[in-house]
């Protein structure tokens, strides 16, 4: 089970990605071919992806994202020697 720091009972969170996670491993685990594909990763993780102009979407999400000096303080998380 995986619990949240501070609170009591499982992170649903965390249970969905290991439930995707697994779903991935028995995927790739059944392929006839060495790797999965994209297109195949997707159907497996129930996502439907437009990957025509991914490259653009990427930069945009790099450059809407604060840099690491103007993120807020997670103690939680970043822990005390983080930055």
């Amino acid at each position: 089970m995986v619990a949240r720091r501070g609170s009591p009972g499982p992170d649903p969170v965390a249970l969905v990605e290991i439930d995707l996670y697994g779903e991935l491993m028995i995927a790739a685990a059944s392929a006839d071919e060495e790797r999965l594909s994209p297109d195949r990763i997707d159907e497996v993780l129930r996502v439907e992806a437009d990957r025509s102009d991914s490259a653009k979407r990427s930069q945009r999400r790099k450059a809407d994202r604060p840099e690491r000096s103007e993120r807020p303080e997670r103690p939680e998380i970043d822990g005390p020697d983080a930055r």
